[in-house]
């Protein structure tokens, strides 16, 4: 992925009105994410906990999409599959519900998925970052067909978002 600028994260997002996508936390570190190890640019808010945004490039361009998710949930010890990227974790996989883009989102739509609760499914597909034990099952994939799964997954959740 190409290195983003906070005007063009922010002027990205299709489920959100102009002023909230001016008033969401851009992380600060733009300049210090692993950009080419990364298919999608993703955070959680650290002013509110159970906010995450997601932008892409996608073959019709750069999207954004707000999303809700759970605060971190103590005790919670269930082994969970990333809809995304189909790592498993035990407690880090979160349902994350985006609101849908338009007239149907401002009727209350929405559509969710299971996603890696940091929002780190570029790294973990390429062993950059550790699942722990089980966390990436073993595939006969080359890690170009993972990565393009995982982008897949992503456009197809975005494109439900947007639709």
């Amino acid at each position: 992925m190409k290195p983003l600028t906070e005007q063009e994260i922010r002027s990205a997002f299709v489920n959100c009105s102009k002023g909230e996508a001016k008033r969401l936390s851009v992380p600060r570190d733009l300049a210090e994410r692993p950009w080419d190890d990364l298919d999608y640019l993703g955070w959680r808010d650290p002013q509110a906990p159970d906010r995450a945004y997601v932008v892409a490039e996608l073959g019709d361009g750069l999207k954004g999409i707000v999303l809700r998710c759970p605060s971190a949930m103590v005790g919670q010890l269930r082994r969970s599959m990333c809809s995304m990227c189909v790592t498993t974790h035990t407690g880090g996989v979160s349902l994350m519900v985006a609101p849908k883009a338009g007239r149907a989102g401002q009727q209350g739509n929405s559509v969710g998925a299971y996603i890696c609760s940091d929002l780190a499914c570029s790294l973990y597909v390429r062993g950059k970052r550790d699942a722990g034990v089980g966390g990436r099952l073993h595939e006969s994939l080359t890690l170009e067909e993972k990565i393009r799964r995982t982008v897949d997954n992503l456009a197809a959740f975005m494109a439900k978002v947007a639709a």
